[in-house]
């Protein structure tokens, strides 16, 4: 053990405690986590609005009220035609689900087994035949509803303290960062000021670009779909523009539900031309201009390693790990490409005995 070993590790034993408290936290750190990231985008925000001599809780409150409104707006006009939409749903599922056994599965030369169908009729005998499986199955999943009322009651409370957490961060941000910074020893200030703003630059482009790609393509898709005709397209399209945030997966999925939800629907050929072309101008639309304009190259994340990061993070730590998974990545890879630099200029690389400034 060397004398700097020696000399610090309480602070290292703190730090090691530190992080196994928060794996200990981790179920209830959603609340924080969601709260500081909307207090992280708001802070530019609050800062302009304090240029104009308001008051920083004045300012945050202003920033709030707007934001409620705006999200208010969304509902009111979103809801009741999503509610519409998933009514139609239902109330055509089964004229569908019979045209896809008759008809659709038929032209692919798809058969479904004896005694197997999937008309109303079928499907309650088959609920009938399973229905001591099915009672089974139905009773388990009572006891574990019944026996989760907690978690529930846990979920509305966490859903409650998000907006809670944000305003007193996003009040106290500055605060918070300047304590931050005077805890950074003197002599790595540089470097830690250095790799702060590289962070800040890199996450505040890829979160307020990427927020903004996803709605841009959700309204696109939406609107397309609309106007070929497709009755599902504000399901589909706003579905499709969600997903967009893993490479080609709102794509895929997208057309995929769409293309099954329109040939169901007009059992013509013809308007799964329309389906293509609106996911092909959105997908061009995507690649040439909204991914390269509003987020840009900086992040410089492969799409392996973006889907990599989304199943990592959800396996480590369920739905937070998800939540964050794509911020993190984008922190590592700014570490990364620092690290490579001071590996590019070591004397282990270079066979060097004489170290080297760090390439810039």
């Amino acid at each position: 053990m060397n004398d700097s070993l020696k000399q610090h590790w309480p602070w290292y034993a703190a730090i090691l405690a530190a992080l196994a408290l928060l794996w200990l936290l981790g179920p209830i750190l959603m609340p924080f986590i969601v709260g500081a990231s909307l207090a992280y985008l708001g802070d530019p925000l609050v800062d302009r609005l304090e240029t104009w001599r308001l008051s920083r809780t004045l300012a945050v409150s202003l920033v709030f009220v707007v934001l409620a409104l705006l999200g208010l707006l969304v509902l009111l006009l979103l809801i009741p035609a999503l509610y519409h939409q998933l009514q139609m749903l239902i109330q055509n599922m089964p004229g569908w689900l019979e045209w896809i056994q008759n008809t659709g599965l038929p032209r692919l030369g798809i058969h479904l087994p004896a005694g197997f169908s999937l008309d109303p009729e079928g499907l309650k005998a088959i609920i009938t035949q399973h229905w001591s499986e099915a009672g089974g199955l139905a009773k388990t999943l009572w006891t574990k509803l019944s026996s989760s009322g907690i978690v529930l009651v846990a979920l509305i409370a966490n859903l409650t303290l998000i907006p809670i957490v944000a305003f007193y961060l996003l009040r106290d941000w500055d605060h918070l960062v300047a304590w931050i910074r005077d805890m950074i020893p003197p002599r790595h200030l540089p470097q830690v000021t250095e790799l702060a703003r590289e962070t800040d630059d890199v996450l505040g482009s890829f979160i307020r670009g990427q927020l903004t790609v996803m709605a841009a393509l959700a309204v696109l898709y939406s609107a397309g779909l609309a106007l070929a005709g497709l009755k599902l397209a504000l399901i589909i399209g706003t579905m499709a523009g969600l997903l967009s945030f893993v490479p080609y997966l709102g794509f895929a999925v997208g057309f995929v539900a769409a293309v099954i939800a329109m040939y169901a629907q007009s059992q013509e050929l013809l308007p799964l031309l329309w389906v293509a072309i609106v996911f092909g101008i959105g997908q061009m639309l995507e690649s040439a201009w909204l991914t390269p304009n509003l987020v840009g190259d900086k992040i410089g994340l492969h799409p392996v390693t973006v889907i990599f990061a989304l199943m990592a993070g959800g396996q480590l730590f369920g739905f937070i790990g998800i939540l964050v998974a794509l911020p993190v990545s984008a922190v590592l890879a700014v570490l990364l490409r620092h690290a490579k630099n001071h590996w590019l200029a070591s004397p282990l690389y270079r066979n060097d005995s004489s170290p080297q400034d760090p390439l810039p």
